[in-house]
C-alpha cells in the first residue's frame, strides 16, 4: 500500500512524501543532479542493491521525477535524468543539506562561511577531481549560459568565485542584519577586485565568472554600477549548487552560497579549490597563484 492511501490526501508534505519520502530515493536525486546516469555507476556510488535500485528508479520514473534516455539500443540500456518535476526537488536537497550542516553537523549559528577543520570545508576541498555535469546559469540579461560551455577559442582555466549577494544601491539593497552573519560582506570589494585584475587572469589563459543565487536582474543592476566587465551569473534554481553540493545558508528567504572560489580545467574537470575564503579582495590572489600552480600560461 501506498503511503498516500494512509495519508491526508489534501497535505502537500504528506503526499510529496510519498514520491520522495525516502532515504534512497533523495540520495539518487542528489546523485542525478551531480551528473551520474546510468545505473551501474548509481549503484556504485550508493553501495545500494540493484532489486531497490530498480525499484526506486522505476517509482521516479513513473511519478515523473525522473525520464530515461536510451543511451544504447542492443541492448537496450538507459540513462536517466531529472524532469523538470525532478529539477524542482533541487531546494529542498539544498534545504536538507543546510539544515544537516548547520543544525546536525554544526551548532546551529547561521553563517556565510566555515571553519578550516569543518566537515563541510572537507566536502568541498574533496571536490577537486569532480566533473561538473553540463548545466545552464541565467546571465545578467535573462540568457542562459552554460560556464564551461564552447568559447571563442579554448580556454585552459574557468574560475568560478561563489558570493552570497552583492546589491547596486537601491530599493533592492542587502536584507537586514546581513552584516551580521559572519562571512556574507566583501562581495562588492571581492567582484571589484576581480574586475581590476582581468588582464592577469588573461595573461593565464583563464577566464572568470561570478556565481550567486540572486535573481538576474539584482546581478544586471549591480554588474551596471561597478562597471563589472566579465559574466555573473544566477543560480537561482540551485543547480550548481545541488550538482556539487556547494555550501550555502539562507538569509532573508533566500538561500544563498557561502563565499567560495573553483578552478576548473577545459574538461570541466575541479582542479583547485579555495574555502573558506576569509578575505574577499585577498581571494582574487590567491585565485591568482592557484592558476599558476597548476600550470597557468602567460603572454
Amino acid at each position: 500500500m501506498r503511503y498516500t492511501e494512509q495519508a491526508d490526501s489534501d497535505c502537500a508534505i504528506a503526499q510529496a512524501l510519498s514520491v520522495v519520502g525516502d532515504w534512497w530515493t533523495l540520495l539518487l536525486i542528489r546523485d542525478i543532479a551531480g551528473g551520474t546516469h546510468q545505473f551501474d555507476a548509481l549503484r556504485d556510488a550508493l553501495g545500494i542493491s540493484r532489486k531497490v535500485l530498480t525499484e526506486r528508479l522505476k517509482a521516479l520514473v513513473a511519478d515523473g521525477v525522473l525520464e530515461k534516455r536510451l543511451y544504447h539500443p542492443h541492448p537496450p540500456r538507459y540513462e536517466y535524468h531529472l524532469t523538470p518535476s525532478g529539477t524542482g526537488l533541487l531546494p529542498v536537497l539544498v534545504a536538507l543539506q543546510d539544515w544537516g550542516a548547520r543544525h546536525v553537523m554544526g551548532d546551529g549559528s547561521l553563517t556565510a562561511t566555515s571553519t578550516s577543520d569543518s566537515a563541510e570545508t572537507r566536502r568541498v576541498h574533496a571536490l577537486v577531481g569532480t566533473r561538473l555535469p553540463e548545466l545552464e546559469l541565467m546571465s545578467a540579461n535573462g540568457a542562459p549560459v552554460d560556464p564551461l560551455g564552447p568559447v571563442d577559442r579554448a580556454t585552459a582555466w574557468t574560475v568560478l568565485y561563489c558570493f552570497p549577494g552583492a546589491y547596486a544601491p537601491g530599493p533592492q539593497a542587502y536584507p537586514p542584519g546581513w552584516g551580521e552573519i559572519p562571512g556574507a560582506r566583501g562581495c562588492t570589494l571581492e567582484s571589484c577586485t576581480y574586475r581590476d585584475r582581468m588582464d592577469d587572469f588573461a595573461a593565464r589563459d583563464a577566464r572568470v565568472f561570478g556565481v550567486s543565487t540572486q535573481r538576474p536582474d539584482q546581478l544586471a543592476a549591480f554588474a551596471e554600477h561597478e562597471r563589472i566587465s566579465f559574466p555573473l551569473l544566477s543560480d537561482a534554481e540551485l543547480r550548481l549548487a545541488a550538482a556539487l553540493r556547494l555550501p550555502t545558508f539562507r538569509a532573508a528567504g533566500v538561500d544563498r552560497l557561502k563565499r567560495l572560489t573553483l578552478v576548473l580545467d577545459a574538461s570541466r574537470t575541479v582542479r583547485g579549490v579555495l574555502y573558506p575564503v576569509e578575505d574577499p579582495a585577498g581571494s582574487v590572489e590567491d585565485a591568482l597563484a592557484l592558476v599558476d600552480s597548476l600550470g597557468g600560461r602567460f603572454g
